[in-house]
């Protein structure tokens, strides 16, 4: 399925399946296709990494995308809108190793642990994920219709995520747990992990 970017500005690209598939590791969730954006700054770097980043967690709001809009990539039908979890604090270095190992338990404990906050679009008979906005974000409602750039919510650190960014996926179906992955592009491309990419609002 082709889409527009879920933003404005420049993101970072990690976990493309234009380098593999699954491109998390996994196909749970439907999730082999799945891509993440990480916003970042007019230098291409997020947060500045310090002597403190590696040792202890960090604020999510010490990084430059946090709070940054998302939005719709298609026209489409919102069918889900979740927006009760926190933003927790983001982790690099020692502290992402701790975090790494309860990967596990969150995944065991449903789509929504790992997910976080999300909005879910139903667009010409695929359903695409918007995942970890921002607590108290979440701007649509289920049953609402929205058109390609329409605001989402912001960016945020909720679910299953070791700092600010935007999960995007595609499946066949809004019954996550049966659903398989569909294919993604932007544009006409899938951009490649490293790749840093520049949106501008519809």
């Amino acid at each position: 399925m082709d889409l527009a970017y879920p933003f404005a500005g420049r993101w970072l690209v990690r976990n493309s399946p234009a380098d593999r598939v699954p491109s998390h590791g996994t196909a749970l969730f439907a999730t082999s296709y799945a891509i993440d954006f990480v916003p970042v700054d007019a230098t291409g770097g997020t947060a500045p990494l310090t002597p403190g980043s590696l040792v202890r967690p960090e604020p999510p709001g010490r990084f430059p995308g946090f709070g940054r809009p998302v939005l719709a990539p298609a026209e489409g039908v919102v069918v889900a809108a979740h927006d009760a979890e926190p933003d927790h604090m983001a982790y690099r270095g020692l502290p992402s190793i701790g975090y790494a190992l309860t990967q596990r338990r969150r995944a065991a404990a449903g789509w929504v642990a790992l997910a976080g906050n999300h909005v879910l679009i139903e667009s010409r008979g695929v359903v695409v994920a918007l995942c970890h906005l921002r607590h108290g974000t979440v701007e649509v409602r289920p049953g609402q219709r929205v058109l390609a750039g329409d605001r989402l919510g912001r960016c945020g650190n909720s679910g299953n995520s070791t700092e600010p960014h935007v999960h995007v996926q595609a499946l066949d179906s809004h019954d996550i747990e049966h659903a398989a992955a569909v294919p993604l592009t932007f544009g006409g491309r899938l951009p490649r992990n490293g790749e840093i990419v520049t949106a501008h609002t519809p």
